[in-house]
């Protein structure tokens, strides 16, 4: 597989997220590509944003803009973790104004008859896979390309839900009405992304990260329950799969946005990173994190790319002071927002290089 890919020659991030030494902290940030770079918007005024996520040389071309402009340690592939909803037979429309949207709903247990629980992961989502291996090919080794997938919780709550939400009320409900037909829908995604994340692996990523955007809305027991174990299951499945492929295990990130309560409960899984959201304590998940020997990633507030420069490079500098260089990875607590710029993106990764020289 990686033999026909070219050499690496920023193996950073790689290195960071398996505890190694490293010249200085590698920094990266979700939604690196995204409607806040000119260039994006220039694409997406001619092609739908699925169309962009469906079509290798588009998802490349946009997963490779961010890295023209600013010196960051990493790639991640361009596309959306709705594209698994999407594999299992749902309609997602992404709404200008209002996100996405899922024009018909699971509004009971029984709409999940409605559902493909055999997907053909390969034929649904192979454009995934190609656009990865032709960015992996077209980085030329420039630094390491992640991929990644939404978690089963989470893909859940936007399931039920139908789209964004400030309470996901609905799916939350069916945790209470409906705790067994809420595991056999949690146990179909997870079976699903498992089996995406290997292909992935195979295809070209060299860093897995699993997004739970959504477990902020959990308490503990809840994401004890319905949370933790699915993305125990990923991790220890996924490497394991890929073991019995004959191909070494890739890094991997759980991001349990909002968690808080949740960071030594992930720190005893097989995951090798930790990703931290803004509202998270460095010190403390520092703690955890070495009593674990993880490494942690995170975590600067994205609204502090608003304030001026100066005070952009000195909540870098703190950040990195809290943190410490070893065993971390830096980024931001959350993705970028669409109306930042630029220019303090730049100020945030060049603040980065500048503080954690070791």
């Amino acid at each position: 597989m990686s033999q026909n890919f070219p050499a690496m020659k920023n193996d950073l991030l790689l290195r960071a997220a398996k505890g190694e030494k490293v010249e200085r902290v590698p920094v990266w940030v979700m939604r690196q590509a995204g409607r806040y770079l000119p260039e994006f918007r220039a694409v997406r005024e001619k092609h739908d944003f699925f169309t962009v996520c469906r079509t290798p040389e588009l998802a490349c071309e946009v997963t490779l803009q961010p890295l023209r402009r600013f010196k960051l340690d990493a790639a991640i592939i361009f596309s959306d973790i709705l594209v698994i909803p999407q594999a299992l037979g749902m309609e997602v429309l992404m709404v200008p104004g209002k996100g996405p949207t899922f024009p018909q709903p699971l509004k009971s247990p029984e709409d999940m008859e409605r559902l493909n629980h055999n997907p053909d992961v390969h034929k649904e989502l192979g454009y995934v896979f190609d656009a990865l291996t032709l960015t992996r090919t077209k980085l030329e080794g420039q630094v390491p390309l992640i991929g990644f997938s939404g978690a089963p919780w989470t893909l859940m709550a936007y399931m039920v839900e139908g789209g964004g939400s400030s309470t996901y009320s609905k799916p939350r409900s069916w945790l209470y009405k409906s705790p067994n037909e809420s595991k056999k829908l949690l146990t179909l995604l997870t079976d699903t992304i498992i089996e995406y994340l290997i292909g992935q692996v195979e295809a070209g990523a060299q860093l897995l990260q699993l997004f739970d955007s959504h477990a902020g809305v959990l308490d503990r027991e809840l994401f004890l329950e319905f949370a933790l174990p699915y993305l125990v299951k990923i991790v220890d499945k996924v490497k394991s799969g890929l073991r019995e492929k004959g191909i070494d295990p890739v890094p991997m990130t759980v991001f349990a946005k909002g968690a808080h309560y949740a960071i030594e409960d992930m720190a005893k899984t097989n995951y090798d990173i930790i990703g931290l959201d803004w509202t998270m304590d460095a010190l403390h998940a520092r703690q955890i994190s070495n009593a674990h020997g993880k490494t942690l990633q995170g975590n600067l507030d994205p609204a502090a790319l608003y304030a001026p420069v100066e005070q952009i490079a000195e909540a870098t500098k703190s950040m990195i002071a809290k943190f410490g260089t070893k065993s971390y990875i830096a980024n931001l607590g959350h993705g970028m927002y669409p109306d930042m710029s630029p220019d303090h993106l730049e100020v945030f990764v060049d603040s980065v290089h500048k503080y954690s020289q070791s």
